[in-house]
């Protein structure tokens, strides 16, 4: 059986559709010492602004946040991206990259994240037709020919204003005539509609702030690239990359607060029956319960099984 090729399977709305980075970008926050992170990621900023609660779990109490199969999707796809733009401008083809996913896919498959979803034969096919068709995606929004890459997986660890942060670049390319630098990163997951365009860059800005207080030269341009859909994009200026310089500022010290208070107060919402902690919350417990009561609880939400609800019928 061929394991990645041709196929009519695409779902950008697969329920769990989550941003990959924080697989990668939080690998040496959750190790076994029980000592505060000493830095920021992008993803650990953006978990503490969605539920302080949730952050303390994950980083105080370091217990685990197992990706779920639509992140894993994504880390594979990172993966065998990576490699592809290592490759010389010319060989950076689709025939490539098959190739290059057939390379990657024991790491992946042997992998205890991923031998932790136990799928079985037909779930296993499916998470390769995934993992290849977010690959395949690139072709519909960049000839990666075309593109001048700097650095893949860049990892930038430094002080942005006064905030110790840490995160991995997907690609750092050179802009049009190879003048200026680009920030681009991957997203495997649905694009989101252009009210909520804004909120998603605010990573990769946070990127071209961390690259220019490492480089000494800020990107020009910031992207992100929602495979086999579309790319947004920002000029990396003053006036963009401030507020998220600010709210990484205020977060960070937020943390120092709770640190210091031990209060990390919940922010109940709809996001609770996909948090991994709710049974251990109450605040996000009666929540889940009042949606349920509501039918407003998706019976796909990981919190029914979770917290063992009946699924509506």
């Amino acid at each position: 059986m061929q394991l990645f090729d041709d196929g009519p399977f695409f779902d950008p709305d697969a329920p769990g559709a989550a941003d990959a980075d924080a697989v990668v970008e939080d690998a040496a926050l959750s190790g076994t010492s029980a000592s505060p992170p000493a830095y920021l990621s992008p993803s650990s900023a953006s978990m503490y602004q969605q539920c302080p609660r949730r952050w303390r779990f994950r980083y105080i109490d370091r217990l685990p946040d197992p990706p779920g199969e639509a992140a894993l999707t994504g880390t594979f796809a990172h993966r065998v991206l990576e490699l592809l733009f290592q490759e010389p401008a010319a060989e950076r083809t689709l025939v490539r990259a098959r190739q290059l996913a057939r390379d990657v896919w024991p790491e992946t498959e042997g992998h205890p994240s991923y031998q932790a979803l136990a799928l079985d034969d037909a779930g296993a096919r499916g998470f390769r037709w995934r993992g290849w068709l977010a690959i395949e995606g690139l072709w519909t929004v960049e000839d990666p020919a075309l593109v001048q890459v700097k650095a893949t997986e860049r990892t930038v660890d430094t002080q942005v204003g006064d905030v110790p942060f840490r995160g991995v670049v997907d690609r750092l390319d050179y802009g049009a005539g190879g003048h200026g630098l680009v920030i681009t990163d991957y997203k495997s997951g649905r694009a989101p509609t252009a009210r909520y365009a804004d909120s998603r860059l605010a990573q990769v800005l946070l990127y071209s702030a961390a690259i220019e207080a490492s480089d000494g030269v800020r990107p020009s341009m910031a992207r992100l690239v929602y495979l086999g859909q579309r790319v947004i994009d920002v000029m990396a200026t003053d006036d963009v990359i401030r507020p998220v310089v600010d709210q990484l500022h205020s977060t960070w010290h937020a943390i120092k607060t709770d640190r210091e208070t031990e209060e990390y107060t919940p922010k109940p919402g709809p996001l609770c029956a996909w948090c991994p902690y709710a049974a251990r919350c109450d605040e996000g417990r009666a929540e889940i319960l009042r949606r349920a009561e509501l039918g407003l609880l998706p019976p796909t939400a990981p919190a029914v099984q979770a917290l063992g609800l009946p699924i509506a019928s």
